[in-house]
Order: structure tokens, then sequence, then C-alpha cells
């Protein structure tokens, strides 16, 4: 392992931590904030909105396209399509929601982008693929998968989409930048 892909690699296990001394150090400095995704409270109510909504009894699922936005404690995720899974045990309990088409999961200073994204409300982590790319301010991580355990505050990249040959770049390798103190 070289110098720059163990530094990327620290990088990405300090994004998630959220505010870890340590992260200050490996990522030369990047300002952590207590807001960052991983950071999120996953019991919190859940609110969407969408240009359309069906749903599927027989399946316990539901369709929403158009513009789709869900809002959980801060944590935002937008795309042109999701469906959520659900038990019906007298109310609806989603279990995952799967969002495709321009994904966006932002909180705070945090922006995650991808072509495809899997919140898994019982598991509490949010699994994105496909041209992920995380940004913090100017400082950046590109891979092909981002894994975010919201328990936990560990999240991990890797430069290929689990079962896939799609990567971000021709060696499927995680590629980032960040800012260095300047004094």
């Amino acid at each position: 392992m070289n110098a720059m892909t163990g530094n990327l690699g620290r990088i990405a296990l300090s994004w998630a931590a959220g505010g870890v001394a340590l992260g200050l150090v490996a990522a030369g400095g990047m300002t952590l904030s207590a807001q960052g995704i991983a950071s999120h409270n996953t019991r919190a109510p859940v609110s969407f909105d969408a240009g359309n909504i069906a749903f599927d009894d027989r399946a316990n699922r539901v369709v929403l396209t158009g513009g789709v936005t869900v809002d959980q404690a801060g944590l935002r995720v937008r795309s042109q399509r999701m469906l959520a899974n659900y038990t019906d045990d007298g109310s609806l309990d989603v279990q995952r929601i799967t969002a495709n088409g321009d994904v966006v999961v932002t909180r705070g200073n945090e922006r995650a982008s991808g072509d495809v994204a899997v919140y898994d409300f019982s598991r509490r982590i949010i699994t994105m693929a496909g041209n992920v790319s995380l940004r913090r301010g100017s400082d950046t991580l590109n891979g092909g998968r981002l894994v975010i355990n919201l328990d936990t505050g560990l999240s991990t990249m890797d430069g290929r989409a689990s079962g896939s040959q799609t990567t971000t770049n021709s060696d499927g390798r995680v590629t980032g930048t960040f800012t260095v103190p300047q004094d």
C-alpha cells in the first residue's frame, strides 16, 4: 500500500467519525464536524416529497418518482426514483429505501453522490454505488462504492461497485484531494 492510498483510506475513516482528532491529522487539517452523514439519528421520523407515489400493497412497497426527497433528522436523500420496502404489522415500518437516478445524500457540509443508494433502516447502513463522490467543503473522495455504517460511524470506500465492472477510473482505485494547513 503506497502512502497516498493509506492517506485516502484514513481520510474515508475520519470523515465517518465526524470529529475524531486523528482525522484532523490524517486529513492534513480537514475541518470535521459533528453534523456529518455518519453521525445521523437513524431512529428519527422520515418525511418525503415526490411528484408521484404508487403503493403496491401486495408486495409491501411504495414507488416514488419525480424529483424525490426523503428527510430524516437533517439527513436528506434526493433522486429521480425511490423504492421503499416496508412491513405492515399494524403500522407501516419502512425497512429499506433504494434510490436511483442522480442520487445525492447530504447532511451538514457533507455531500455524497452516486448512481444508486440503498438505505437499510434495520441495519442502519447506507450503501452508494456507481461513480460515487464524497465531499466535505473542498475535500473530496471518489470511488465505485461507499458504505456508511450509521451505528459505528465507520465509512469505507473502494474503487469498484460491488459485483460490477463499473469504476470511476480505469484502474478501480479510490482517488481524492484534501486541503492542508496554510500556516
